[in-house]
Order: structure tokens, then C-alpha cells, then sequence
């Protein structure tokens, strides 16, 4: 039976390149946000989120740098590059798709309307 981080391991990339969208920010607060949109359905391990991050990275989808240091530990914040917001519209278009399609396989049971 597939599990819900089968899922999410399919989305991780467009599930950070989102976040990004919206700004800089570092790993902490990423990983905030999602458990508090998701209403902790989704917690994410702080290595499978720097795994990520490092692979983005690696792909230049995003690019990293150190913040000031205000209060507590330096935070290493992420940003979101030309390229990374291209691939995240191309994966939200493909997403749309596959909801669509599943959308309506869900909904005939596979069977198209005679």
C-alpha cells in the first residue's frame, strides 16, 4: 500500500521551490510553515529537508547564503534562482494535470460516462 511519504518524496523538490516563492528563508521555518499548512500531517526529518536542499542546490534551482547573525545560531537561508522558479511552473502545470486526471478517475471510478 503506498503511504503518504511515498507521495511527498515525489513532490519534495516543488514542495520547497514553493516555499522559496514566496521568499528567502532557512530550513527551520520552511519546515514550520509546511507542518502548520498541513496541520502536522506533514512533519519533514531535518535530513530528508538538507538532503533537499542540497540537491536544489547541486541543480541551481536555489542557492544559499548566510544570514546576519541577530540572536542564537548563524541561519544558512535559501533562495529561489530563475532556473528554480522555472521548474517550479513547469511542476505545478504537471501537477494541475495529474490532479485533473486523477480528479476525474476518482470521480468515474475509471469509467467514462456513457
Amino acid at each position: 500500500m503506498l503511504n503518504s511519504s511515498d507521495i511527498l518524496r515525489g513532490y519534495m523538490d516543488t514542495i520547497i521551490l514553493a516555499q522559496l516563492a514566496r521568499g528567502d528563508s532557512y530550513g527551520y521555518s520552511i519546515s514550520k510553515v509546511i507542518q502548520d499548512v498541513t496541520g502536522g500531517i506533514i512533519q519533514l526529518k531535518e535530513a530528508t529537508l538538507y538532503t533537499t536542499f542540497r540537491r536544489l542546490e547541486g541543480s541551481g534551482m536555489i542557492e544559499s547564503y548566510w544570514g546576519d547573525n541577530v540572536a542564537g545560531a548563524r541561519r544558512r537561508y535559501y533562495h529561489l534562482t530563475e532556473t528554480g522558479r522555472a521548474i517550479l511552473t513547469e511542476n505545478l502545470e504537471e501537477w494541475h494535470q495529474y490532479q485533473q486526471m486523477l480528479t476525474r478517475l476518482f470521480e468515474t471510478g475509471g469509467q467514462e460516462n456513457e
